[in-house]
């Protein structure tokens, strides 16, 4: 189910500008890009007939279609798309509460489980080092492939920060993983916050 509201003035001005691309059946696409991370950007783009994909959820809006991307739907949940016009013709704005981290239960992935402890409990003691942990993959024996970057690169410390907090809160809170695997390169200390 897609729990995105497109307001009616949204509605209008995208309607407005696909009858501007001039090419029937024309619709729009949302989804997310680096759903799940600091880095997530929500994304409203074209979508020409051929170009929606057998996974999206088709909703249909008068005077257009829509396509949500399956795998975005966790992270576009209570999103809201409006539209204010002003003196310079308006701005079309996305809230997203969700795409950088959604809500989690039993039944979510492992990654958005693991993505939702180093965001809220990993990375906040992290940062007042200059440290950030993120998740490259899980490996086929369920261990967590994290990459460290900031002060944390480089740092000596690290070993005890990956074994001792890290890989311990990962577990308590994600029982499926066995353990965690570090992908940084240490040898460059430039940002190191021991060195």
């Amino acid at each position: 189910m897609v729990n995105v509201t497109i307001t009616e003035s949204a509605q209008k001005y995208l309607q407005e500008l696909l009858e501007k691309q001039n090419t029937p059946g024309i619709a729009i696409r949302m989804f997310v890009s680096s759903p799940g991370t600091p880095q997530a950007e929500t994304c409203i783009a074209y979508s020409r007939p051929g170009d929606d994909r057998d996974a999206d959820v088709e909703v249909n809006y008068e005077g257009f279609n829509a396509y949500f991307e399956e795998k975005s739907l966790p992270y576009l949940d209570e999103a809201k798309v409006d539209y204010a016009a002003d003196k310079m013709g308006g701005q079309l704005t996305i809230r997203a509460p969700n795409s950088k981290m959604p809500k989690i239960n039993d039944d979510s992935p492992i990654e958005d489980k693991i993505n939702y402890v180093l965001f809220n409990e990993v990375n906040p003691g992290l940062a007042s080092h200059g440290g950030v942990v993120s998740l490259s993959h899980i490996t086929e024996d369920m261990y967590a492939v994290l990459k460290f970057g900031g002060g944390c690169q480089g740092c000596s410390a690290v070993d005890v920060t990956l074994k001792e907090g890290v890989e311990k809160t990962l577990i308590e809170r994600v029982p499926a993983l066995k353990g965690v695997r570090d992908m940084t390169d240490h040898s460059d200390k430039s940002n190191a916050y021991y060195d």
